[in-house]
C-alpha cells in the first residue's frame, strides 16, 4: 500500500510538470537568409561623335557617302556592345551639312563644341577642315579627316588633327612625276579651282611637274560652284598642251571633260581623288574615256577589308563613291582609342589616338609627329569602257603594278576627253 502511494504521487508530480511544460511558448524559428540581390545591370551612357561634310549642293554625293560611312561605323559598335570606364556606351552620330563652304563649316564647328560631342569625324574638303580646325582644336576636341589632303591642316601644330589618308604633297608629287614619266606630257596646262584642296593639289603637282622636265604653258582658274569652262578651255586649246591637270572636284571635271571633247582640245586629262569617283564619269558621259585621276589609298577591291566593308555598305547606302571606308576607318580608329584609354574625355584618349596602331579597312593606320598618315599610298586609276580600272599603285605597304598602262599618246579625235 505504501508503495502504491508512493508512485501515484510520482506520476501525479510527473503529470503537473508536463502540463505546466504545455504552457511555455515555442521559440519562434529562425529568420530566412535574405535573397541574394540580382546582380545590377552596368549603367549607360550616350556618346555624341560629330560627323561633318557637305550634305547637300554639287558635292553632296561625297558627303553622303562620308557621313554613310561613319554611321555604318556607329551601328556596328552600338550592336556590339561597347564598355569604356565601366559603363555600357551608346554612340551617337550627330551630322552636320558644311555646304563645302569654309565660313559655314566654322560654324557647325561651333555647333558641335556647344553639343560637346567626344569628337569629330571631318571635314570632307581642306578648304572647311583647316579654318574648322582651330575651332575644335581651342576647345580640347580631337578631329580626324577621312579626305581633308591640304597638307596645312596637320602643319598648323594642332596635336587634336589627324587624317587617315595620304596628303597633297604625296599625291602632288606622284601625279607631276606619273603626267611626265608615264603619260609623255612635255606641255602641261593647269586649272584649279581655288579652293585649299584644288589650289593646294595643283600647286603640289607644279613643282613636281617641273622638277621631272615639263614646261607649264599656262594656269587658269576657276571655281568649285562654276559649269562653264568654255572660255577656260578655248584659252587652253591656243596654247597647245599636252596634258590639262585639274585640281578640283567631280561636280567641275565631268563638265569640264564634256566641253574639252566638244571645243577638240587635243589634251590629255589628268585630276587628283576630287574626280575619282563613279559620279564624274556620269557627268562627263563618253568624255570621260581615257581620263587618269589619283586617289590616296589602294583601290577598294584591294584594300584588307575592302570586300567586306562593300557588302556591307552597299546593302545600306548603294555604291561607295571615294571617301566611305575612309570615313568608317577613322569613327573605329577614334573609338580605339577611347577603349584604350577606357575614357571618352579626348584629353585621356588623345594619347593612344597619337601612338595608335591598326589595321584598318584600308591598310595600316598610324600617324606621325603631324598627325598624318604613314606610309599613304596613292594609286592612279584610268577611265576604260566606261570604268574605273586601276592602273598602278604607289608607295605605302601596298604597292604593286598593274598590267593597263596609262596612254601614251592621245587617242583619236572621236575618243578624246
Amino acid at each position: 500500500m505504501q508503495r502504491r502511494r508512493v508512485l501515484g504521487i510520482g506520476f501525479a508530480l510527473t503529470l503537473a510538470f508536463a502540463l505546466s511544460g504545455c504552457g511555455r511558448e515555442t521559440p519562434p524559428p529562425p529568420p530566412p537568409a535574405p535573397k541574394a540581390e540580382a546582380p545590377k545591370p552596368p549603367p549607360a551612357v550616350t556618346v555624341k561623335i560629330g560627323s561633318v561634310a557637305p550634305l547637300t549642293g554639287p558635292q553632296s554625293h561625297l558627303g553622303k557617302d562620308n557621313d554613310n560611312g561613319a554611321k555604318l561605323a556607329i551601328d556596328e559598335l552600338n550592336a556590339k556592345g561597347v564598355m569604356i570606364g565601366g559603363a555600357k556606351v551608346t554612340f551617337a552620330l550627330v551630322s552636320e551639312d558644311d555646304q563645302a563652304d569654309p565660313k559655314t563649316g566654322t560654324i557647325v564647328a561651333q555647333k558641335l563644341v556647344d553639343a560637346k560631342v567626344a569628337g569629330v569625324i571631318g571635314h570632307l574638303n581642306s578648304g572647311t577642315t583647316i579654318p574648322a580646325s582651330k575651332i575644335y582644336h581651342d576647345a580640347g576636341i580631337v578631329q580626324i579627316s577621312p579626305s581633308a589632303t591640304n597638307p596645312k591642316y596637320t602643319e598648323q601644330g594642332y596635336k587634336s588633327a589627324f587624317r587617315v589618308m595620304a596628303n597633297d604633297v604625296q599625291q602632288g608629287k606622284v601625279l607631276g612625276e606619273y603626267a611626265v614619266a608615264r603619260m609623255g606630257a612635255k606641255r602641261i596646262a593647269i586649272i584649279d579651282d581655288r579652293t585649299a584642296y584644288g589650289q593646294g593639289l595643283a600647286d603640289e603637282f607644279e613643282k613636281a611637274a617641273k622638277a621631272a622636265g615639263a614646261t607649264i604653258v599656262g594656269r587658269e582658274y576657276t571655281s568649285d560652284k562654276a559649269t562653264d569652262f568654255r572660255s577656260i578651255l578655248t584659252s587652253v586649246k591656243g596654247k597647245k598642251p599636252d596634258l590639262l591637270f585639274y585640281g578640283g572636284m567631280d561636280a567641275q571635271a565631268g563638265p569640264m571633260a564634256s566641253q574639252m571633247k566638244a571645243l577638240a582640245v587635243g589634251s590629255k586629262f589628268l585630276a587628283g581623288d576630287g574626280v575619282q569617283s563613279p559620279e564624274f564619269i556620269k557627268l562627263a558621259g563618253a568624255a570621260a574615256e581615257g581620263v587618269v585621276a589619283s586617289s590616296p589609298g589602294v583601290p577598294l577591291d584591294k584594300m584588307p577589308g575592302g570586300k567586306g566593308f562593300t557588302e556591307r555598305f552597299t546593302a545600306k547606302y548603294g555604291q561607295v563613291q571615294i571617301y566611305a571606308p575612309f570615313a568608317y576607318d577613322a569613327t573605329m580608329t577614334l573609338v580605339e582609342a577611347m577603349i584604350k584609354a577606357n575614357s571618352t574625355d579626348p584629353a585621356r584618349y588623345l594619347p593612344e589616338l597619337a601612338k595608335m596602331s591598326r589595321q584598318g579597312v584600308t591598310g595600316p593606320i598610324t600617324f606621325d609627329e603631324k598627325g598624318d598618315l604613314r606610309n599613304g599610298p596613292i594609286t592612279l586609276y584610268l577611265v576604260k569602257d566606261g570604268k574605273w580600272s586601276t592602273i598602278e599603285t604607289v608607295g605605302g605597304l601596298a604597292a604593286a603594278p598593274a598590267a593597263a598602262p596609262a596612254p601614251e599618246k592621245p587617242a583619236p579625235a572621236a575618243e578624246k576627253k
